[in-house]
């Protein structure tokens, strides 16, 4: 009878040990999971930026698509993704709206973090917390502006006009009102507003930073403005350069700078 009390406190302990230690082993795992997987830094430059957990400024890469990397081999060498080991890790901090999501790489496999559906990245040239040496390499690389930027692009039928700072065309609508969005419903779903989740817009090389604006939408959100005219982009265009919305029912327009 005593062994069996004995045996049975025994299982009892190494039970107990045995669920200690999985609590334990969880323990950096539920840490990890209350720390944002990217964080907010600002420059009198650049205006507000994503950086990643490490403090190191992140980057997008304007050939990209939604949801999709196209930087792979030794593009990835040097612009190296942010990953995370699972879904869970996912996590924005305080103040910024937006969405976090992942994408599975096609090449290793690892789970490449995106902002909004934009892939982000390092830079391997960027040594410390504040270095921002990939902005504007080969025309293509970015720092990630939770506050839009608007930026200038050129092509010889349409001249000089407005993009985002992931490269996508802006365009404006003429049954709008000054301050004011008539385009809501159905109309937004096909020409996306151009929202704003944190901090002011900000205005890149070429662009007047007076005749920036935010207006508020019906819903509560807030929406950029340029002279007045709230801004949009357009659903059927695929890639940075497209302007398949111009002149599009005869009310839809890209944006002079």
């Amino acid at each position: 009878m005593r062994y069996r009390i004995g045996l049975r406190t025994t299982r009892a302990r190494v039970l107990l040990l045995a669920v200690a230690t999985l609590v334990l082993l969880a323990l950096p795992a539920l840490a990890s999971a209350t720390e944002p997987t990217v964080k907010v830094a600002y420059s009198p430059e650049l205006g507000h930026y994503l950086i990643g957990p490490d403090d190191l400024t992140l980057y997008l890469y304007t050939p990209d698509q939604p949801g999709v990397s196209n930087c792979s081999g030794r593009c990835l060498a040097n612009w190296p993704a942010l990953t995370v080991e699972s879904e869970d890790q996912l996590m924005l901090p305080d103040g910024l709206a937006g969405e976090l999501d992942v994408v599975k790489r096609a090449d290793d496999g690892t789970l490449h973090v995106t902002y909004n559906g934009i892939p982000l990245y390092y830079w391997v040239r960027d040594a410390k917390p504040g270095d921002t040496t990939g902005q504007g390499v080969g025309d293509v690389w970015y720092v990630v502006n939770p506050s839009p930027t608007l930026r200038v692009a050129e092509n010889a039928n349409l001249g000089k006009y407005l993009i985002d700072g992931t490269g996508m065309t802006l365009y404006l609508y003429t049954r709008d009102e000054e301050g004011v969005s008539n385009c809501s419903g159905r109309c937004a779903g096909n020409w996306p507003p151009t929202l704003i989740a944190y901090g002011e817009p900000v205005a890149g090389e070429g662009v007047d930073p007076d005749a920036i604006s935010v207006i508020t939408r019906e819903d509560g959100s807030r929406q950029i403005a340029y002279n007045g005219m709230p801004l949009y982009g357009w659903i059927n265009d695929e890639k940075p350069g497209d302007t398949t919305g111009q002149g599009v029912g005869e009310v839809w327009y890209v944006v002079a700078p």
